[in-house]
């Protein structure tokens, strides 16, 4: 009996040199390391991981939806109407001088004179119908004229200058139109044209309410 005791130690003692120095770890039989080196391997580029003081961690930045939405809209318009014949204008200076100074000018801008091929005055209502009828012959397009003094008449085209409508009527003397003629239908005016630089939302309601009236059919609209 005594034999097998010492027997079964010196194998006892075999196997836990076999365990402590690796031989069987090829086996599965071998304890996990619990060493420092083998816990770095599992870690994901450990020489890069710096611990940053308290105080030098920077707060977290707002989102920029949030700022731009919090921000205060500063931005202003430039508004102008024109251009306004001199009584308008007059009209128009009136009404804005309730607005704070130096929010507008009136600027003076020349208004072109315009030309027309004209056909007129005629005696009667009978008169003009039969010429209208006989321009629709010739397929020769024709209006009223703007200007009352030339009522009743037609208008055959209008042109910025002379020259352009005495081609014109040339063109239409070629088509067997007789009795058409150039004539000054606006001579060349003074103009004003309204000019409100910096308007911010307060002012811009206020200036469209006063000069509504004066404007009439000018609408305020953005400066070029």
């Amino acid at each position: 009996m005594l034999r097998l005791a010492v027997i079964a130690l010196l194998l006892a003692n075999a196997g836990y040199y076999a365990w402590s120095q690796g031989w069987l770890r090829s086996w599965g039989l071998a304890p996990v390391e619990q060493s420092e080196p083998h816990r770095l391997e599992q870690q994901i580029r450990p020489k890069t991981l710096r611990i940053l003081p308290a105080g030098d961690i920077a707060p977290a930045a707002p989102a920029a939806a949030s700022e731009s939405a919090a921000a205060p809209s500063s931005g202003t318009a430039c508004l102008q109407a024109g251009l306004l014949e001199p009584r308008q204008a007059d009209a128009v200076r009136t009404a804005a001088a309730a607005l704070p100074q130096g929010s507008w000018s009136l600027q003076s801008t020349a208004i072109p004179g315009r030309w027309m091929v004209y056909m007129g005055r005629f005696a009667d209502d009978e008169a003009l119908a039969r010429k209208r009828a006989e321009l629709r012959t010739r397929n020769v397009p024709y209006d009223r004229p703007n200007n009352p003094a030339l009522e009743p008449g037609l208008s055959l085209g209008r042109f910025a200058t002379e020259e352009a409508a005495q081609r014109a009527l040339a063109t239409l003397s070629s088509q067997g139109v007789r009795t058409a003629k150039v004539v000054v239908e606006r001579a060349e005016a003074q103009g004003f044209t309204l000019r409100l630089p910096a308007l911010d939302n307060a002012t811009r309601a206020q200036a469209e309410t006063l000069l509504r009236p004066a404007l009439g059919d000018k609408a305020l609209r953005p400066c070029p």
